[in-house]
C-alpha cells in the first residue's frame, strides 16, 4: 500500500507542479480569454486585449507602490514582473491579430464575422489601429513611471521587462501609425501629404 501511495505521489506531484507553473505564466485571465473568444470582430478583440494590457501596467504600478491586491482579484498572485511579462505577451498578440486581419481581410472577415463585408472589416481594422495607437501612447507614459520605480527599487529583472515593454510599445505604436496611413481615407495620409 505504501508503495502504491509513493508511486501515486511520484507521478502526480510533477503534474500538479507543472500545471501550477503553466497557470502562473498565463498572461490573460479566464474571463478575459472568454471575452476574446466571444468577440470575433477585430476591433472588439483588440479593445479587450488592450484593456487587459492597461490593467497589467496599472496593477504593476500599484504593487510597486505597496498596494495589496483585493481578495478574489484575478491578478492577486501576480508579481509586477508577471504583469510586465503579461503586458508584453498581450501586445504581441494584438500585433499578430492585426497583422493577420490586415493580410487576409476577405477570408478572415468571412470566417470570423460572416455578417460583415470586407469594407466593414477594414473599418474595424482602422478602429482597432486607432485604439492601439491611443493605448500605446498612454502606455508609454505608464512605462516611464514603472521604469523609474524599478530603478529606485533596484529591481534589475523588472527593469529588463520594462525595457522590453517600452520597445514593443514603441513598435506597436509605429505599426499602428503605419497601418492607419494605409487605410483608405485615412487622416494620417492627408497629414503626411501636407
Amino acid at each position: 500500500m505504501r508503495r502504491a501511495a509513493s508511486l501515486f505521489l511520484l507521478f502526480n506531484i510533477p503534474t500538479v507542479v507543472i500545471a501550477l507553473a503553466v497557470a502562473s505564466k498565463e498572461s490573460l485571465t479566464d474571463k478575459e480569454i472568454e471575452k476574446i473568444q466571444d468577440n470575433p470582430e477585430i476591433d472588439l478583440r483588440v479593445k479587450i486585449y488592450l484593456d487587459a494590457a492597461a490593467l497589467r501596467l496599472k496593477t504593476a504600478e500599484a504593487r510597486l507602490a505597496g498596494q495589496e491586491a483585493e481578495p478574489g482579484d484575478p491578478l492577486e498572485f501576480f508579481t509586477p514582473e508577471d504583469m510586465l511579462d503579461g503586458y508584453f505577451k498581450i501586445l504581441k498578440s494584438v500585433m499578430a491579430n492585426l497583422d493577420d486581419a490586415a493580410v487576409s481581410i476577405p477570408a478572415l472577415a468571412r470566417r470570423e464575422a460572416p455578417s460583415l463585408d470586407s469594407q466593414d472589416w477594414r473599418k474595424r481594422i482602422g478602429k482597432a489601429l486607432k485604439n492601439l495607437r491611443s493605448s500605446t501612447e498612454h502606455a508609454a507614459d505608464e512605462l516611464q513611471i514603472l521604469k523609474k520605480l524599478a530603478e529606485e527599487k533596484k529591481k534589475e529583472e523588472l527593469l529588463k521587462l520594462v525595457d522590453n515593454a517600452i520597445e514593443i510599445t514603441s513598435g506597436a505604436h509605429e505599426g499602428a501609425e503605419y497601418g492607419l496611413s494605409k487605410q483608405p481615407d485615412s487622416p494620417n495620409k492627408d497629414s503626411k501629404k501636407k
